[in-house]
Protein backbone atom coordinates (compact mmCIF):
# COMPACT_ATOMS: atom_id res chain seq x y z
CA UNK A 1 0.00 0.00 0.00
CA UNK A 2 2.78 2.26 0.89
CA UNK A 3 4.50 1.95 -2.45
CA UNK A 4 1.20 2.26 -4.69
CA UNK A 5 1.19 5.75 -2.63
CA UNK A 6 4.82 6.37 -3.32
CA UNK A 7 3.74 5.39 -6.71
CA UNK A 8 1.14 7.56 -7.16
CA UNK A 9 2.29 10.77 -5.68
CA UNK A 10 5.95 10.36 -7.77
CA UNK A 11 3.51 10.05 -11.25
CA UNK A 12 1.39 13.12 -9.89
CA UNK A 13 4.17 15.22 -9.19
CA UNK A 14 5.68 14.81 -12.62
CA UNK A 15 2.41 15.58 -14.61
CA UNK A 16 3.28 18.59 -16.56
CA UNK A 17 -0.84 19.27 -16.70
CA UNK A 18 -0.65 19.49 -12.75
CA UNK A 19 2.93 21.50 -12.89
CA UNK A 20 1.52 23.90 -15.22
CA UNK A 21 -1.88 24.35 -13.02
CA UNK A 22 -0.05 24.44 -10.04
CA UNK A 23 2.33 27.36 -11.88
CA UNK A 24 -1.12 29.16 -12.69
CA UNK A 25 -2.06 29.40 -8.94
CA UNK A 26 0.90 30.69 -7.68
CA UNK A 27 0.97 34.28 -6.84
CA UNK A 28 3.49 36.30 -8.89
CA UNK A 29 6.77 37.42 -6.55
CA UNK A 30 5.58 41.21 -6.40
CA UNK A 31 4.62 43.40 -4.05
CA UNK A 32 0.88 43.01 -5.53
CA UNK A 33 1.31 39.52 -5.33
CA UNK A 34 2.07 38.81 -1.70
CA UNK A 35 -0.35 42.24 -1.28
CA UNK A 36 -3.29 40.27 -2.77
CA UNK A 37 -2.58 36.81 -0.79
CA UNK A 38 -2.66 38.63 2.59
CA UNK A 39 -5.76 41.06 1.28
CA UNK A 40 -8.13 38.06 0.28
CA UNK A 41 -6.54 35.41 2.26
CA UNK A 42 -4.93 36.37 5.81
CA UNK A 43 -7.06 40.01 6.32
CA UNK A 44 -10.71 38.69 6.40
CA UNK A 45 -9.73 35.54 8.32
CA UNK A 46 -8.21 37.56 10.93
CA UNK A 47 -11.40 40.14 10.90
CA UNK A 48 -13.32 36.96 11.36
CA UNK A 49 -11.38 35.86 14.33
CA UNK A 50 -11.13 39.16 15.79
CA UNK A 51 -14.42 40.85 14.71
CA UNK A 52 -17.18 37.66 13.79
CA UNK A 53 -19.18 37.93 16.42
CA UNK A 54 -19.91 41.82 16.19
CA UNK A 55 -20.35 42.06 12.61
CA UNK A 56 -22.99 39.45 13.09
CA UNK A 57 -24.93 41.30 15.21
CA UNK A 58 -24.36 44.15 13.55
CA UNK A 59 -25.41 42.67 10.40
CA UNK A 60 -28.99 40.95 12.13
CA UNK A 61 -29.93 44.29 13.08
CA UNK A 62 -29.35 45.76 10.06
CA UNK A 63 -31.40 43.10 8.18
CA UNK A 64 -34.14 43.58 10.47
CA UNK A 65 -34.37 47.30 10.18
CA UNK A 66 -33.56 47.51 6.05
CA UNK A 67 -36.59 48.18 4.13
CA UNK A 68 -35.46 47.02 0.85
CA UNK A 69 -35.15 42.74 -0.12
CA UNK A 70 -31.79 43.59 -1.34
CA UNK A 71 -30.40 45.54 1.46
CA UNK A 72 -31.99 42.04 3.55
CA UNK A 73 -30.30 39.87 1.50
CA UNK A 74 -26.80 42.07 1.85
CA UNK A 75 -26.70 41.59 5.74
CA UNK A 76 -27.99 38.15 5.83
CA UNK A 77 -24.94 37.30 3.26
CA UNK A 78 -22.54 39.20 5.50
CA UNK A 79 -24.16 37.34 8.62
CA UNK A 80 -23.50 34.03 7.26
CA UNK A 81 -20.05 35.22 6.30
CA UNK A 82 -18.65 35.99 9.91
CA UNK A 83 -21.30 34.05 12.07
CA UNK A 84 -18.76 31.23 12.64
CA UNK A 85 -15.61 33.81 12.78
CA UNK A 86 -12.68 32.98 10.76
CA UNK A 87 -11.96 30.16 8.54
CA UNK A 88 -8.55 28.10 9.78
CA UNK A 89 -8.49 26.39 6.12
CA UNK A 90 -8.16 29.93 4.58
CA UNK A 91 -5.78 31.37 6.48
CA UNK A 92 -3.55 28.14 6.17
CA UNK A 93 -3.87 28.44 2.77
CA UNK A 94 -2.60 31.79 2.98
CA UNK A 95 0.21 31.26 5.18
CA UNK A 96 0.99 28.60 2.86
CA UNK A 97 1.01 30.71 -0.73
CA UNK A 98 3.51 33.25 1.25
CA UNK A 99 5.83 30.36 2.72
CA UNK A 100 5.11 29.33 -1.40
CA UNK A 101 6.13 32.54 -2.74
CA UNK A 102 9.01 33.78 -0.37
CA UNK A 103 10.95 29.84 -0.53
CA UNK A 104 10.64 30.33 -4.06
CA UNK A 105 11.74 33.53 -4.30
CA UNK A 106 14.80 32.47 -2.07
CA UNK A 107 15.70 29.81 -4.21
CA UNK A 108 15.35 31.82 -7.40
CA UNK A 109 18.05 33.72 -5.27
CA UNK A 110 20.48 31.22 -4.51
CA UNK A 111 20.49 30.03 -7.98
CA UNK A 112 21.60 33.36 -9.34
Amino acid sequence: MKERLKNAVKRTAQNPVLRKSAKSIKPNRSIWGVLGVVFFFILPEIVGFVWGAEITAWAHQRNLIDPTETGKKLYWLIGKLFEDGGSWVNLTIGVLLLVWLFWDWKKSKASE
